[in-house]
């Protein structure tokens, strides 16, 4: 059958919506595993988040509006540590800054005890106005450039994951330059196929991350490393994707990088003192999601670790995670206005309603790039009309500009009602874009009933700045 020529989301078959979206009962209530701590609806239905009202922010701070449950975000960055650092005698937990990184945010992250994973040179640079401690940082990335390593070299971050031959030689020459002998960290690619889209699936055999175990090439760069006297190697490190749910995925992927930790044990008397596994757990997005909270993670975790190290007769390496859409993910909703409300017939007599809204793609940009799917709720008062079958759509030229693909929303949904998404705190504003010289909304962090900017709105003065014609 010939697929629809606007793309899978616009074909009629979708119309009444995903097998496991159900008509809700109450079109008011909040399914709480979506939603941070903090928020709720009061007596008029409108929601509060640490106490503030969505409509008070709304008008103080404009819309589109990326809101953070601040107490949220920390106590899940606490979860992570305090799971983790029961099991194996202690393990690391590296926030993933990838996933949203703020001078705020940092520092929080610094508050809570949790270690750092940057990707960039401007992610670094983040972490260090912040006055993060530059020991408790680890650079990431498949292609880093010789600035970002000398920043990187020049701060003191405490470890380096090497990603290719040439990052190899280049990272230890820059080293050997300063005379300082740079930690390091191998990442491998172990050949696992995580349940998750594939753009997000990271350690199977043909993608850009890593030195494959199975070709030997793993093998090959940790000889490389070795041989090298400013390179001291840590570790290991694997990661085999994003919005993983248990613990399955990672049995395989240990499995394989500590028979690799045995023959580097075996060809070198050297037993590496370091294993990061990664992050890539899952959040709710929707009603059909159930993740795992980090005691049951670490927990799993620890027991993979500890029965293959017993097989390879290793001791067991010091852990290291990095979860970063498990903390941010949740504490965040994006607060939009409704701007136009229109029912579109398709074949045979269904229609579908469309509730546009003032942002989109460029401040979301997973629904277009992953099939990412998202609930939302009306969130500036309470109604008594049926629910009805709805898509949320951003003001994007795009005909895939779409927000939420399927959601029941009141029937009586109208222009200037707010409508919160809830778990956009993760690769939502890292990922946005000025796409129709739309300026970027403002990131508010709410706690105990206090707001305050952490990232002001974009103006069109900001964008006008850059454009030197």
């Amino acid at each position: 059958m010939r697929a629809h020529e606007a793309g899978a989301l616009h074909a009629e078959a979708g119309h009444r919506g995903p097998s496991w979206l159900r008509e809700p009962e109450d079109v008011n209530a909040l399914f709480p595993g979506l939603w941070a701590h903090g928020v709720e609806r009061d007596d008029d239905g409108v929601l509060r988040v640490g106490g503030l009202s969505v409509k008070e922010l709304a008008t103080e701070f404009g819309t589109p509006l990326y809101v953070v449950d601040e107490s949220d975000f920390r106590s899940r960055a606490r979860a992570f540590r305090e799971a983790f650092g029961a099991v194996l005698g202690g393990a690391d937990v590296f926030y993933a800054g990838k996933a949203f990184l703020s001078v705020a945010t940092a520092r929080w992250i610094a508050d809570e005890g949790l270690n750092l994973d940057v990707c960039s040179g401007g992610e670094l640079a983040v972490a260090l106005r912040a006055g993060f401690p530059a020991a408790r940082i680890g650079l990431h990335g498949n292609n880093k450039t010789v600035s970002e390593l000398v920043r990187a070299l020049d701060a003191g971050v405490g470890r380096v994951v090497l990603d290719s031959f040439e990052e190899i030689d280049r990272l230890a020459t820059l080293a050997a330059a300063r005379d300082v002998r740079a930690d390091v960290l191998v990442r491998t690619k172990v050949g696992v196929e995580a349940h998750t889209h594939e753009y997000i699936a990271t350690a199977h055999e043909d993608q850009k991350f890593g030195f494959s175990i199975a070709s030997g090439e793993a093998a090959e760069a940790v000889r490389a490393v070795l041989k090298s006297p400013s390179l001291r190697l840590l570790g290991l490190h694997s990661h085999i994707g994003s919005q993983i749910y248990d613990t399955a995925g990672f049995e395989v992927a240990a499995r394989r990088v500590l028979r690799l930790q045995a023959d580097i044990r075996d060809e070198h008397r050297l037993e590496l003192a370091e294993l990061d596994l990664g992050g890539g757990f899952g959040i709710a997005y929707t009603s059909q999601d159930d993740p795992q909270p980090p005691a049951v993670l670490a927990a799993g975790m620890a027991e993979i670790i500890e029965h293959e190290c017993a097989g390879y007769g290793l001791a067991v390496p010091r852990l290291s995670v990095e979860p970063g859409r498990s903390i941010a993910g949740p504490s965040t909703f994006t607060l939009y206005e409704v701007g136009t409300v229109k029912s579109v017939p398709l074949d045979g007599g269904a229609s579908r309603r469309y509730v546009a809204v003032d942002g989109g793609m460029s401040d979301n940009i997973r629904t277009a790039l992953y099939d990412a799917d998202y609930s939302c709720t009306l969130a500036s008062r309470a109604s008594s009309a049926p629910p009805v079958l709805s898509r949320v759509v951003g003001k994007h030229c795009e005909s895939g500009d779409i927000v939420v693909k399927d959601e029941f929303l009141p029937g009586d949904i109208a222009p200037g009602d707010l409508v919160a998404v809830p778990g956009t705190g993760a690769y939502c504003r890292s990922m946005a874009s000025n796409y129709n010289h739309q300026p970027r909304p403002a990131v508010l962090a709410v706690r105990d009933g206090q707001a305050r900017l952490i990232m002001r709105r974009e103006t069109e003065d900001d964008l006008l700045a850059l454009d030197v014609g």
